[in-house]
């Protein structure tokens, strides 16, 4: 029984950073000027939009066509998109 201890806060320790580690950074540039730089770069919507894995992440419409992107979380310019099938 001494162990189940242990091991539950450990557990619950991971739960938390993980949770922790898809927050935005203190150096991040927010989020509504992100949208604004993706929107000249020709995207007419953005339905989807988070901080993952150390970048900003979502999905839009650019050409017609939905779209995933990931995005600079500091400049907020276009790492890569695709195709959202």
């Amino acid at each position: 029984m001494s162990r189940s201890i242990p091991l539950a806060l450990v557990l619950a320790l991971a739960a938390s950073t993980a949770a922790l580690a898809d927050q935005p950074g203190a150096d991040w540039m927010p989020a509504a000027q992100v949208k604004q730089k993706l929107m000249a770069e020709g995207y007419t919507s953005i339905t989807e939009f988070e901080a993952d894995d150390g970048h900003w992440e979502g999905e839009g419409v650019k050409n017609g066509t939905k779209m995933q992107f990931h995005a600079d979380p500091k400049t907020g310019a276009l790492l890569s998109e695709k195709p959202n099938k």
